[in-house]
């Protein structure tokens, strides 16, 4: 089992930054990958981000590549994504996700654990 708490979420302008982390219980942290998924109002969940359980390899959706920056502390059982130049279409509830993997995916139904969220609001 393992219990995701998601932080870091807030109001920001159009074109500011947050850094969003995800802390993870268990001591079998580094055995899973992480994601990053995004709800917007009246939309259905979406794939911001992965990576691999040993923070190798990367995997993002084509409109965050060069803005957001996943990472992970496997030490801090912690993940990470950090957002710059954001955008009002970035606005939503950010989920971290867990999966019994050694490799990301950008699929929801292939992960196993998920965080209660935190709330991102991008102001024009």
């Amino acid at each position: 089992q393992v219990h995701l708490q998601e932080s870091g979420g807030g109001l920001v302008q159009a074109g500011g930054s947050l850094r969003l982390s995800c802390a993870a219980s268990g001591r079998t942290f580094s055995g899973y990958a992480m994601g990053w998924f995004r709800q917007a109002p009246g939309k259905e969940r979406e794939f911001v981000a992965a990576i691999s359980s040993s923070g190798g390899s990367t995997l993002y959706e084509d409109s965050v590549k060069g803005r957001f920056t996943i990472s992970r502390d496997n030490a801090k059982n912690t993940v990470y994504l950090q957002m710059n130049s954001l955008k009002p279409d970035n606005t939503g509830v950010y989920y971290c996700a867990a999966r019994r993997s050694n490799f990301g995916s950008s699929w929801a139904e292939l992960y196993d654990y998920w965080g209660q969220g935190t709330q991102v609001t991008v102001s024009s």
